[in-house]
């Protein structure tokens, strides 16, 4: 127990839960907000079986509920749907996101959403970029030992721009003091010195 409000502000966080959902396989990623800094805690996919969209979608219901419950998050956010070139897929990855979003508000969580170039802009800097460079940003800012697979990086990057987004201090492009002086994006360099 600590003897002062300043010292339990020093030591709190916030537990942000991501979900980078798909049909097939969907990301998730966990990190903890301590003082500004974002902490690795967990990461991965639910890789669902080749069954039937109901079974599929039951999967991730599930799956995303025990994660909830396993890790507690105080904060949920995830990708929004975008347009793509199969509508079918669109309404597919559509109907995935439901499953996991009503897992979030089964737990009362608020659900926090981000356009796809908004989670690669905060995290890369440019919103055109391709997965391997998500991948290596979210291993750096992370410190991570090694890439994490595809989905949990995307996840974890959702994780990221969340936790950008929420505080004044974040490294989104537009975001925070860089922004303020230039229009620059931000660069491995900048965010080296962040870290």
């Amino acid at each position: 127990m600590y003897s002062n409000n300043e010292e339990c502000k020093k030591m709190a966080s916030t537990r942000i839960f991501a979900i980078d959902p798909g049909s097939r396989i969907t990301g998730f990623g966990i990190v903890d907000v301590i003082n500004g800094k974002s902490v690795y805690v967990n990461s991965g996919c639910i890789r669902l079986p080749d069954e039937v969209l109901s079974v599929r979608l039951k999967h991730i219901f599930e799956n995303v509920s025990a994660l909830l419950e396993e890790y507690q998050p105080d904060e949920f956010a995830i990708e929004e749907v975008f347009m793509a070139k199969n509508p079918n897929s669109a309404l597919k990855l559509g109907q995935a996101r439901g499953a996991a979003i009503v897992a979030a508000s089964l737990r009362e969580l608020f659900v926090n959403e981000y356009a796809a170039r908004r989670v690669k802009q905060s995290v890369v800097g440019s919103g055109n970029a391709d997965k391997e460079q998500v991948q290596l940003m979210v291993q750096m800012l992370l410190k991570l030992s090694s890439r994490p697979q595809a989905d949990a990086a995307d996840a974890l990057a959702i994780a990221l721009c969340h936790a950008n987004s929420r505080t004044s201090g974040g490294l989104e492009y537009g975001v925070g003091k860089r922004a303020g002086r230039s229009s620059k994006r931000w660069t491995e360099q900048d965010v080296r010195k962040a870290l």
